[in-house]
Parts: C-alpha cells; structure tokens; sequence
C-alpha cells in the first residue's frame, strides 16, 4: 500500500523540479549573437542578443562566480527593480547538469 501511494509522489515531485523555461538564463538564446569584451579589471562581458535587441549579459568576474543580468520582458533593455532606486536583478546560476 505505500509503494502505491508514494510512486505518484514521485512522479509529481520530478515535475516540479525540472522548472520552467525562464528560470533557466540560457534559454531560448539559441541563435544569440553573442559578443564579447573583456574590462580592465579581468571582468568579461558576454551580450546576447536576438534580433539586435539585448537579451541577456552574462558577467563573469575576475574573481568570484558568474551573474546574469537579463531581459524578462523583451524591451531590449535591462530590467530595472520594480522598488526605489535603478538596481538590475542580479541572477546567479547555482546549479546545472
């Protein structure tokens, strides 16, 4: 009676954990031009952009893991936080396979 209860379980939570698509900062960056420039600092930049508008950055510094600064809404511009002030969202990719 457990193993039948606890196989949909299962099921459900390998769904839930394989998220949606604009969780995921590569995605739908397939046919991206992707330009590169490293800063005097060591930092390089990586933009991505479809159709000439501006995706996703891509910062990875000389010291420290990888941030992402992207373009939820398609605009072509960074998106700003939606309180006071001009900060982007900075994401992080914690874990990948």
């Amino acid at each position: 009676m457990k193993i039948l209860l606890l196989a949909p379980l299962l099921a459900l939570a390998g769904c839930a954990s394989m998220g949606s698509s604009a969780a995921d900062p590569g995605m739908d960056l397939a046919d991206a031009q992707v330009a590169v420039r490293t800063e005097a600092n060591g930092d390089v930049i990586q933009e991505y952009r479809v159709a000439g508008q501006l995706r996703m950055v891509k910062v990875t510094p000389s010291r420290g893991p990888a941030y992402y600064l992207m373009d939820e809404n398609g605009d072509g511009r960074l998106d700003k936080s939606k309180g006071e002030g001009t900060v982007s969202p900075v994401y992080w990719k914690l874990y990948g396979w």
